[in-house]
């Protein structure tokens, strides 16, 4: 059978913990998107067919991992790569979902994601792929993860601690600068370790009051600018763990957008997702046309090419449907 799979990207807000003096060790918290997406169509081969490089390692881990042969898969649309939009995992998930359908098997993403070496630190990706949202998830106990996870295998995708569906009219506004690519693979695992053995265990306290106090009533009431605010003063908390890896509270050009930005009336909340160099603000229908024209003019006034979108939350996990 054929089958289509259309997942969007997720913004990446911060870790809850980065001090190996607490018990618990990251703590995802982000949200789903609408826009951009990854989407897949797929149907059962002899062989794994695909011309785009990184879906077809994906696509031989996943037919490995169902014991089959092979799979067919167009790539209808693709996130952009390493900007902080999460396009590793949910391209590598919306790929297992694919050869897992195609095949007649009903996958499952959660558990079989470590096998794609997927959700390792945030368990956001995987939530987000499974149900949208804005999400917490629990972290690791630090004594297993340390700095760095344990081998594949002997770890699980971080379990949601808490999950909300955000308002239909709000807006995330996503600057994505002409920048060197976010940190992946070995050198943010290198990135990390780093952080790690240096982040001060008084950020995480002061995290944890503005998730329970702040971050969390805002997103439950629904109250937009209680929520940009909050998410806002998280990102620029975990900014203070980066500064020396990222040469900032925010990793350039992404600090000289969020100067731009925070003076924006239609924009609350600007921040930088994961590594960047991608920069987000929360707005809503209504303001979200000042917000593309404000970002508009913050990347000419710091004299950098990019993208702007504006996309609505995504209350929904991955679309999976039969074609024929």
């Amino acid at each position: 059978m054929r089958v289509r799979v259309d997942v969007g990207g997720r913004l990446h807000v911060g870790f809850q913990n980065l001090s190996l003096a607490h018990k618990r060790l990251y703590g995802g918290v982000g949200i789903a998107l609408d826009a951009p997406r990854v989407v897949l169509e797929a149907e059962p081969a002899d062989r794994v067919v695909c011309e785009d490089d990184l879906v077809a390692e994906y696509a031989e881990r996943s037919c490995s991992v169902f014991g089959v042969d092979g799979v067919d898969i167009d790539v209808v649309e693709t996130l952009p790569r390493h900007v902080g939009l999460g396009s590793g995992t949910q391209t590598a998930l919306a790929t297992l979902a694919a050869v897992g359908r195609a095949h007649g098997r009903e996958p499952d993403v959660r558990g079989l994601a470590p096998s794609l070496n997927r959700g390792g630190r945030s368990g956001v990706g995987v939530a987000a792929f499974e149900s949208g949202g804005f999400v917490v998830d629990s972290g690791h106990p630090t004594e297993r993860f340390t700095t760095s996870p344990p081998e594949a295998g002997e770890w699980s995708v971080p379990a949601v601690t808490a999950r909300q569906d955000l308002p239909g009219d709000w807006r995330f506004l996503i600057v994505l600068p002409e920048a060197e690519a976010g940190r992946s693979g070995d050198g943010e695992d290198e990135s990390m370790q780093s952080v790690i053995e240096r982040a001060d265990p008084a950020v995480a306290d002061s995290l944890a009051s503005l998730l329970t106090r702040r971050l969390l009533p805002a997103a439950a009431e629904g109250r937009l600018d209680a929520f940009g605010d909050a998410v806002g003063d998280f990102g620029r908390l975990n900014g203070a763990w980066y500064a020396d890896e990222q040469g900032g509270v925010y990793r350039p050009p992404a600090g000289r957008l969020i100067d731009e930005l925070a003076a924006s009336p239609a924009v609350r909340g600007v921040g930088q997702s994961s590594w960047g160099p991608a920069v987000y603000g929360v707005t809503d229908a209504a303001g979200a046309k000042k917000a593309r024209s404000d970002a508009e003019r913050a990347l000419a006034s710091v004299g950098v090419g990019g993208q702007v979108h504006v996309a609505r939350p995504q209350n929904e996990g991955a679309r999976l449907r039969h074609l024929r």
